[in-house]
């Protein structure tokens, strides 16, 4: 694919382009309580506004249904990027309307616009092929030239992640150039030992990729809600933990296979417990108990990782040569249930080899939990996107831009 080096050695004064970035940040009314996606997509605008381009930014929030919801408007976070670079941002209240068209008219040589959450428009996520054609046709009526710099929506079929590249020139973005090198590093250049950590709440979320890294990963450490359909497959009592049953047998065909292709795969051997789920909000002391992973009593859910379990994940990653971690070992936003999280992002921290960060809650975590994000190899901005990609599945984003 060509890259916004490319782009820029061709010479971009004057031209509208548009760049497909991810602004999808998680908001508390107005306020982004995590800036991290916006942050990521500094050096590509700043870059072609620097060198004289007319930059148009696009992006998602969260799931409108296909019209205007201002719980999802993109506007804290187009104020947030014009702190970011330190300019002012223009913001259109559309995304192909009059006030699209008119804040892009208002752009000077070297200007951002921000326009409104592309879900606003059914046309964006349409599995009609026409429909999202006619949305992508509109858009590129804003713009010269495309950058996709999105990484966390490269996995979607989406009018402005799919469709619209075909109707312009188009080229990748630091971002996505950067995520696809290091997925390429996992992928092709493995330094082992291979480390997999995953967590999460539903093992559904992450069947495909385990059934790619029992071929290819050293050892696997599961954590999180997941784990409990692993220590259920194994005949433990679980009590009222997260639990998907319809997924028992395949977890147990993992099991067995793991053990067939020498991966060595880790469970908890300890637990955090509590009769029921902390408040989030409020914070309040849960008072949680420690159990044995096999001693879960059957009133109580499991909502994190004990302390044994930290010390032998701890040790698994030790001597690590690579390590992707997707997915939080517990319920890491209350402190009572936070360790299990921060022992792994520790351990990735102390970890010799080169550690990715594999987007989502996990990136989210490390930023809550006062991580410097500097110390660890990467961390993606697409947890989705990453996972695809470590399955094996062609990204129609990716697939788009290589055209």
């Amino acid at each position: 694919m060509k890259t916004i080096d490319e782009l820029l050695s061709e010479g971009v004064a004057g031209k509208r382009v548009f760049v497909r970035a991810d602004l999808n940040v998680p908001l508390d009314g107005t306020t982004i309580t995590d800036d991290g996606r916006i942050r990521a997509v500094v050096p590509t605008v700043k870059a072609l506004a620097d060198a004289g381009a007319r930059v148009i930014v696009a992006s998602h929030l969260g799931r409108p249904k296909g019209a205007p919801d201002p719980a999802f408007s993109l506007a804290p976070a187009a104020a947030r990027l014009g702190e970011l670079l330190g300019a002012d941002v223009a913001f259109a209240e559309d995304t192909v309307g009059s006030s699209a068209e008119a804040a892009v008219a208002g752009l000077a040589d070297g200007g951002v616009a921000v326009i409104e959450n592309l879900r606003f428009n059914a046309g964006e996520t349409s599995k009609d092929d026409a429909e999202r054609a006619a949305f992508a046709d509109r858009l590129a009526g804003l713009a010269d030239v495309y950058v996709g710099d999105g990484f966390g929506a490269v996995h979607r079929k989406h009018a402005s992640v799919f469709d619209l590249p075909k109707r312009l020139p188009h080229y990748a973005g630091y971002l996505i150039a950067t995520e696809v090198g290091v997925l390429k590093k996992l992928t092709d250049d493995v330094k082992r030992p291979y480390v997999v950590a995953l967590g999460g709440a539903k093992v559904s979320d992450k069947l495909a990729v385990i059934d790619q890294l029992l071929g290819k990963a050293d050892r696997l450490l599961i954590g999180g809600g997941m784990a409990y359909t692993f220590l259920k497959a194994k005949g433990y009592e679980v009590g009222i933990s997260l639990l998907q049953e319809d997924q028992i047998p395949a977890v147990q065909e993992y099991i067995e296979r793991a053990e067939k292709n020498g991966v060595e795969l880790v469970l908890p051997v300890d637990v955090l417990v509590a009769p029921e789920f902390p408040d989030l909000k409020t914070k309040a002391p849960a008072n949680p108990t420690t159990v044995a992973a096999d001693a879960i009593p059957a009133d109580q859910e499991g909502l994190d990782i004990g302390p044994e379990t930290r010390k032998l994940y701890a040790s698994k990653l030790a001597d690590a040569g690579t390590v992707f971690w997707n997915g939080p070992m517990g319920v890491f936003e209350h402190p009572d249930y936070a360790e299990g999280t921060k022992a792994v992002a520790q351990a990735l921290v102390d970890a010799p080899g080169f550690t990715v960060v594999g987007g989502g809650d996990s990136a989210a975590a490390v930023r809550t939990l006062g991580f410097d994000e500097t110390a660890f190899g990467h961390i993606s901005t697409g947890g989705g996107a990453s996972l695809e990609y470590l399955e094996g599945k062609t990204l129609p984003g990716l697939a788009a831009l290589e055209d």
